[in-house]
């Protein structure tokens, strides 16, 4: 059974290992699906999202690390996954998450979404307030993974 765990990953945080290394546990195999995010202005180029990805789970046997751009359906169908992996810190997320494996069970028949919440130490963490507080030179390090940490200071210049 191949399972999705799709995003942006801008940066991968500490709470996407968590969900990925969780999901791997659970599935034989697992492709975390960078999205291109032509919609956001990333701070990392797609190909440093994918390269600080393969770094930070280089350990996990059973994961692949991919780029898709377009529809998460085409990508899931070309890839043959039988489940979606999302990760929801709060309610909030669970009532957008909810809404979007409503609509995958349209677009994807018989693909199953499967909603995992992250560790308590890393719940409150995302890829929005890591950048922000890189941004403005605050401790991150608790955050992402000692393969990520130096890519965030090269972006805010040292």
């Amino acid at each position: 059974m191949k399972a999705l765990y799709p995003g942006t990953f801008d940066p991968l945080t500490l709470g996407h290992e968590d969900i990925l290394r969780r999901a791997a546990r659970l599935f034989p195999k697992v492709v975390l699906a960078v999205a291109v995010a032509h919609h956001k202005k990333t701070l990392f180029t797609l190909d440093e999202r994918l390269t600080m990805a393969r770094e930070a789970l280089a350990d996990l046997p059973g994961v692949e690390v991919l780029a898709f751009d377009g529809l998460l359906a085409d990508f899931a169908r070309a890839q043959g996954a039988q489940v979606l992996v999302r990760g929801v810190r709060s309610m909030t997320d669970f009532d957008y998450e909810a809404q979007m494996a409503g609509i995958n069970q349209h677009l994807l028949p018989g693909v199953e979404t499967v909603i995992l919440t992250p560790s308590e130490a890393v719940r409150p963490i995302s890829g929005s307030f890591v950048r922000e507080i890189a941004r403005l030179g605050g401790d991150v390090s608790w955050m992402v993974s000692p393969t990520v940490l130096p890519k965030l200071a090269a972006k805010r210049g040292g």
